[in-house]
């Protein structure tokens, strides 16, 4: 009963589901009325998550009963991830609409959460580099002041960017790149493709972007297109994972008919269901093992539909949005595809 319980804990802790809005904290302040918190300076390596110069959370190897890390001086390339919302509830302190980078209590939930849960799945791939970042209070989503939300958005992309380009200055070295995020990290993520490699010179060390969690329209990038199958690259992987035969309310305005959605377990736009069976692997609350087998997964008109889920304790979760999952309900099929799209990025 302790490890469900801490299950459900982690769904609160890392969900920015819509569902789960009214529990969270909102901001009323205006943005204008709120003070900054200090920028990051990335020449530092306190305001990184994650840097391959030292073993951290990002690094761990799941699935192990006992605790191993990637050798990353052993991969070809490098995994930029950007985290989604954990900066859901009050500050604990006076910077109510972006996250201080400096909140030890924060980081430590994000270093428990995302990063155990989520980042790992892309550490077989390349060397992982994690800013931290001024994220967005969940507020920022919902916010009837739109111009407090973008002004929030803004703020924390402002620092994707910063840490992107010190990365790019300090450790790429020309060393191909994937780029991995999700839900708020996904908004950032987007972004920083628009600006740094569609129809740029960098889109050459392009291994694949993972966008996932948020929907991407299939035309968004003039030069990077949807990827089509499990070895393609240059190209976006994204999903958005719902209930079976479930439409969100947001269904419309989100741009969900439009998004580029493929199934994470074949990597293809086929509309057939994938069983369980073919499911190589989920990661939940027990991060000693693999849950196999744990969903299937079918396209449903730009997002993606599973059936309940099946590993330990599963029965008590029942979710219409499945946001929370994207990346654990699918962890080793993401792990072993972003490994191979490294393996046929380099045979170029």
């Amino acid at each position: 009963m302790r490890k469900i319980v801490l299950f459900l804990i982690l769904v609160v802790l890392i969900s920015s589901m819509p569902a789960c809005r009214s529990r969270m904290y909102t901001v009323r302040a205006p943005y204008k009325e709120v003070p900054t918190p200090p920028r990051p300076d990335y020449a530092k390596s306190d305001n990184w998550f994650a840097l391959p110069e030292r073993n951290d959370m990002a690094d761990r190897i799941m699935g192990q009963k006992e605790e191993e890390y990637t050798k990353e001086d052993t991969l070809k390339a490098d995994v930029f991830f950007i985290y989604p919302t954990i900066f859901t509830g009050k500050a604990n302190d006076e910077y109510l609409w972006n996250a201080n980078t400096a909140d030890e209590l924060l980081n430590k939930r994000i270093t428990n959460t995302t990063m155990k849960y989520q980042a790992t799945a892309f550490n077989a791939a390349g060397r992982m580099y994690i800013p931290k970042y001024r994220q967005a209070q969940l507020t920022a989503y919902y916010t009837k002041s739109a111009a407090d939300g973008i002004a929030a958005f803004d703020t924390a992309y402002s620092d994707v960017k910063r840490a992107f380009i010190y990365y790019l200055e300090n450790y790429n070295n020309g060393r191909p790149i994937i780029i991995a995020s999700h839900s708020q990290g996904t908004s950032h993520a987007e972004r920083l493709l628009a600006d740094f490699f569609d129809g740029k010179p960098l889109q050459k060390q392009l291994v694949a972007a993972y966008l996932v969690g948020m929907p991407i329209n299939k035309n968004r990038y003039a030069n990077i297109k949807p990827c089509a199958n499990p070895t393609e690259t240059g190209c976006f992987c994204s999903w958005t994972t719902f209930k079976r035969n479930y439409y969100p309310k947001t269904y419309y305005c989100r741009g969900y008919a439009d998004a580029a959605c493929i199934n994470p377990i074949s990597w293809t736009f086929d509309t057939m269901p994938i069983p369980r069976q073919q499911n190589s692997g989920g990661l939940f609350y027990d991060y000693k093992h693999i849950a196999k087998n744990c969903s299937g997964a079918q396209l449903g008109k730009g997002i993606l539909w599973i059936k309940h889920p099946h590993f330990p304790g599963s029965f008590l979760v029942y979710m219409k949005n499945y946001h929370v999952g994207d990346i654990n309900l699918f962890y080793n099929d993401v792990r072993n595809n972003a490994k191979l799209r490294v393996t046929e990025f380099l045979k170029k």
